[in-house]
């Protein structure tokens, strides 16, 4: 890791920390911090020890302040919708889909992309100074990495198209009452609200664990298909007539299934 990095990754046994570290620029999203998000979801997915993920900042003004200006400003159109929209698409559908536990930790801002990355997440956790919004409509533009799919699944259609329609921004105990963030921690206690969240989380069954977070979004039709065959996989596997029939397919010969 060199010293420029604005993805920092930490493994502390069960829990991996990962902190937006950018604060120079409130954690501005470019496609290189994009690239370094993926390769750091690359080493969790990889790692059977990790249980929970948090997301934080290395900036105390802000989570993130949404994507960065400079690097979608002068795109064209047609760029905007080949190359910009399905950047920020396929790391937050990642994040969402990964098979551990996110939580997002968000003290400061949780502007546009940036809320947009902390909807992608199964838990979130404010600062009391968390401010959020979905600012796009007053630049003239929309969001456009899931915020007007994943914020009215999270505060419902009411209070989404109001928060997305104006661009207002509400604080920390307006998000906690609409249920946009699980609790607001006390001030200066962010980071171990989030980590006692994290810890409580770890020290329950994982597979347990990640099973139930993948059943909760399949039942809410993301990811349906591919959660149930890799559910009904695993089953499957753990019979005998499987052991059989792996056996039965070794030897060259017919296998003798017993249905158990």
């Amino acid at each position: 890791m060199t010293d420029d990095a604005t993805i920092l990754v930490a493994a502390d046994g069960p829990l991996t920390t990962v902190t937006l570290n950018r604060p120079g620029k409130l954690n501005a999203l470019t496609p290189a911090m994009v690239d370094e998000l993926h390769r750091a979801l690359d080493g969790i997915e990889a790692d059977a020890d990790c249980r929970v993920v948090l997301l934080t900042s290395a900036s105390d003004k802000a989570f993130c302040a949404g994507a960065d200006v400079d690097a979608w400003s002068a795109l064209a159109s047609v760029d905007m919708w080949r190359r910009w929209a399905p950047l920020g698409h396929r790391l937050f559908d990642r994040v969402a889909g990964l098979r551990q536990p996110v939580i997002a930790a968000i003290g400061g801002l949780a502007l546009g992309g940036g809320l947009e990355l902390a909807l992608a997440c199964d838990l979130r956790i404010a600062g009391p100074g968390a401010t959020f919004a979905l600012p796009e409509v007053t630049i003239a533009t929309l969001p456009g990495w899931g915020g007007t799919q994943r914020l009215p699944a999270v505060i419902g259609l009411g209070r989404a198209k109001e928060m997305i329609l104006t661009g207002r921004r509400i604080d920390a105990a307006t998000a906690e009452s609409w249920g946009l963030v699980n609790a607001v921690a006390p001030e200066g206690g962010l980071p171990a609200a989030a980590q006692a969240l994290a810890a409580r989380i770890a020290g329950n069954a994982p597979i347990s664990v990640q099973a139930a977070k993948q059943l909760v979004d399949a039942g809410l039709g993301r990811n349906t298909g591919p959660v149930l065959e890799a559910l009904a996989g695993a089953v499957c596997l753990s019979t005998r007539d499987a052991q059989e029939g792996i056996a039965a397919l070794k030897e060259r010969r017919k296998p003798a299934f017993e249905g158990g």
